[in-house]
């Protein structure tokens, strides 16, 4: 079989290359997409992200490679329907990240080509990230920093007087997928009280058994917790101002997903009027952030500038993980990720 991988700035040829020579009974040939410099790189991917497979050309090289290729393995490269089209052999396209923007699913269902996905490639990255904002947050770790490169010897917070470990703190996480779970295991190791709430939660989860987590409704869950994380992957407005405002005044906010599910203005005016204790932000609706970004004038939040799930785990442990999660699929076991699950399996 021939597999042809697509390297880019995150994901190196070295990487693909230690990956696909544990297979020795594959051939493949490694073509690189985009530029070597982040800022360039970050500027064509989130216009790919935005429009779509065409927005971006893919390399010329790989329209070629394709034509006899088996497998097509990638991360941020555009795959266009074109280019779909041109792979007469293609059976399956395997992309390290969990999103499908910069694939064309639909031409490739039509074609019955699966897609093998990979969510987690960064879920433990974005789960310790969640953690340790927590911690950041509620123990004033970056106010303390900036205090003292300030040379201020600063003593008294927002949350002075009510500073507390999260031993026995409940913690409410919204949405169960991959770093849903993952947050869940670390937050169990430090003693905290688990609600949990996701619209497609699996009642046989074996975590729910194993671990003191309690399923709930949003409301209880936003009322009940002394820190509410969010984890969800969803187009909607998920915390509106009415779910906010249920928070306790005690209570801590972390968003490490999207900016879009959350009414950011209600949330402002909750921190700026104190009727939240604090929060912590790593996603934000316009990226970088404008000068009169109204967060930057609070005192009670924590700003982080959107690099979760970037880590060099997140990116050398892809491959490997979508590879075996193929030889599933070729053994005609369900893989743990299937994007467009429709085509069967088998193939």
């Amino acid at each position: 079989m021939k597999y042809v991988a697509v390297s880019d700035l995150y994901i190196q040829k070295e990487v693909f290359e230690e990956c696909l020579a544990a297979y020795p009974d594959i051939n493949y040939k490694i073509i690189h997409f985009g530029s070597d410099d982040r800022n360039t790189m970050r500027e064509i991917f989130h216009t790919v992200e935005r429009n779509g497979p065409k927005a971006w050309p893919a390399p010329e090289e790989l329209y070629e490679a394709i034509e006899d290729a088996d497998v097509l393995m990638v991360h941020t490269c555009p795959i266009p329907g074109e280019l779909i089209r041109r792979g007469k052999k293609l059976r399956a396209i395997l992309t390290c990240r969990g999103g499908l923007e910069n694939i064309d699913v639909e031409t490739a269902t039509e074609l019955n080509i699966p897609i093998i996905n990979n969510p987690a490639h960064n879920s433990n990255s974005v789960a310790e990230l969640a953690v340790g904002l927590m911690i950041d947050e509620t123990r004033n770790i970056s106010r303390s920093h900036m205090s003292l490169k300030q040379h201020q010897w600063r003593e008294i917070f927002n949350n002075s007087g009510n500073i507390w470990e999260l031993k026995r703190k409940t913690v409410g996480i919204v949405g169960f997928g991959n770093i849903g779970h993952l947050v869940a295991e670390k937050l169990n190791a430090f003693g905290c009280k688990l609600l949990v709430n996701d619209i497609r939660i699996d009642p046989e989860d074996e975590m729910l058994a194993r671990l003191p987590i309690r399923v709930t409704d949003l409301p209880t869950l936003m009322k009940e917790s002394d820190i509410v994380t969010l984890h969800a992957r969803s187009e909607d407005l998920i915390l509106s101002r009415e779910m906010l405002s249920l928070m306790k005044p005690t209570a801590f906010f972390i968003n490490t997903a999207r900016a879009h599910m959350v009414d950011y203005n209600a949330l402002y005016e909750l921190l700026r009027d104190h009727r939240i204790m604090g929060a912590a932000l790593e996603v934000h609706p316009t990226e970088p952030l404008p000068d009169d970004y109204p967060f930057l004038q609070l005192d009670n939040v924590t700003l982080t500038t959107h690099r979760g799930g970037d880590t060099i785990n997140a990116f050398i442990d892809s491959p490997p993980m979508i590879m075996e999660d193929y030889q599933r699929y070729l053994a005609g076991k369900k893989p743990r990720f299937f994007a467009n699950s429709e085509v069967g399996m088998g193939r």
